[in-house]
């Protein structure tokens, strides 16, 4: 499984002119399912995410977490994340998980969010999506459950 997760002030999404999920300050999370992930890389995922120490302290540090700020999460289905272009330019998505898999698995993923007491907006599965978003810093993570970067 993976994540881009991006700090940001503001972010939303809309589908054919209606706003979806829209959040202030917190973390607009793009999240790709590879055909072998399970519940486990979820749990993985979803608690890297939320103690993510990227918000600033009264220092100016990178040491808050959006639990600690009070933020909230924007969760977008993203499979282009597991897009190949080693060979040649047009990407191939064989490592995408099947859309009822990748779904259950969103789905999963929205539900451990909003366990741990955040609120969690989200994109529409399987629609095409705009995302607005203004990216703080810019900061920007990218995670893998297979730890691969």
């Amino acid at each position: 499984m993976r994540a881009v997760v991006q700090r940001v002030s503001r972010a939303k999404v809309t589908v054919n002119g209606e706003i979806t999920g829209e959040i202030g300050r917190g973390l607009l999370v793009l999240l790709g399912v590879g055909i072998g992930d399970t519940r486990s890389d979820i749990e993985y995922l979803a608690d890297k995410i939320i103690g993510l120490r990227i918000f600033e302290d009264t220092g100016g540090k990178m040491n808050l977490s959006v639990v600690d700020i009070g933020g909230a999460v924007l969760a977008v289905s993203q499979f282009t994340l597991y897009g190949d272009v080693r060979r040649g330019k047009r990407p191939s998505f064989d490592a995408a998980a099947p859309p009822q898999q990748a779904r259950e698995l969103y789905d999963y993923f929205v539900e451990r969010i909003r366990a741990a007491g955040l609120r969690c907006e989200t994109g529409r599965f399987q629609e095409m999506m705009q995302v607005e978003l203004v990216n703080e810093g810019p900061v920007t993570i990218l995670l893998d459950s297979a730890k691969t970067f």
